[in-house]
């Protein structure tokens, strides 16, 4: 089998090509975004087209504008990104009798439910990242329904910064640490999304629309406080283990309206692959052991 992986120097593809080229019978194409370019969707299409790969093999799109303000500002290169070139990859795809999984968002929602979010819950997203999210499931799903779109949320692991290291690496230098305590969803770790990913290399697990993220809901609080936490625990020397409450509605350079509350119900990937994803504290505990600034 072979797996095209775009995006694959980004924080999930890197983890994903370091697992995944482990495993046996597998050929992983590692496609950086000098390769497989999502801004021009025609070039991105012909980028991925050159590879040869065909029936049995799996296309995943790890690739995204990710920057929820820089899609305000350029709402056309978002769509481009998240929502032209995907359908155009899908289609290429489905005309080579490939799978595509295609990594989605939380964001599609609005945040209103007091419960975390199903595969049928309808989407509603605030964002013009969210809406460019949304239009490119919705691309990837028409064109096959064998297809996979995996919506993620706050993913973070050791191939990129995310929002645990900037508090980690703040706390080294400053006693000062604030993080928004009314905005909740839950983190999703790279290296336990790189081994619950394979699932959808298998024909047997159908397409269609999953969410996958570390079980639990925590506010960017809680989860900054845990990563300070369990950063002392493991002898880093942070300056500080308490977090202060800041409102999201208190976050005056945000451009784009953020979502307040969407966990992701990770019930429907549970019962289709009989694995049930750890919670986040495991991992970000875990992830803290081997830590380096």
């Amino acid at each position: 089998m072979k797996i095209l992986i775009l995006g694959s120097n980004g924080r999930l593809g890197s983890a994903l090509v370091r697992r995944w080229k482990t495993l046996p019978g597998v050929e992983v194409i590692a496609l950086t975004r000098a390769q497989v370019d999502l801004s021009d969707p025609e070039k991105a299409e012909a980028g991925v087209a050159v590879e040869s790969f065909g029936s049995g093999d799996v296309v995943v799109n790890c690739a995204a504008a990710t920057d929820v303000d820089g899609c305000e500002r350029d709402h056309e290169l978002a769509r481009r990104i998240n929502a032209e070139s995907p359908g155009r990859i899908a289609r290429l795809c489905v005309a080579r009798g490939a799978r595509l999984v295609h990594i989605g968002t939380d964001y599609v929602f609005d945040g209103s439910l007091d419960r975390p979010y199903t595969e049928e819950d309808e989407p509603n997203p605030l964002s013009h990242y969210g809406v460019t999210k949304l239009e490119g499931d919705r691309e990837v799903l028409s064109a096959s329904p064998s297809h996979c779109v995996v919506r993620v949320s706050w993913v973070f692991g050791p191939d990129k910064p995310s929002f645990v290291d900037a508090i980690v690496k703040r706390a080294l230098t400053s006693p000062d640490a604030a993080a928004v305590h009314d905005k909740t969803s839950a983190p999703s770790y790279t290296e336990d999304m790189a081994v619950w990913l394979e699932a959808f290399l298998k024909p047997s697990v159908p397409g269609g629309i999953y969410h996958l993220c570390n079980s639990g809901t925590c506010s960017w609080r809680d989860y900054g406080e845990y990563a300070l936490e369990c950063a002392k625990a493991n002898g880093i020397p942070v300056l500080t283990t308490t977090v202060a409450p800041l409102k999201l509605s208190d976050m005056k350079a945000f451009i784009a309206t953020r979502p307040p509350r969407t966990p992701l119900d990770t019930g429907k990937f549970a019962r289709i692959t009989g694995i049930t994803p750890r919670h986040w504290k495991e991992a970000v505990a875990e992830y803290f052991k081997t830590w380096k600034a």
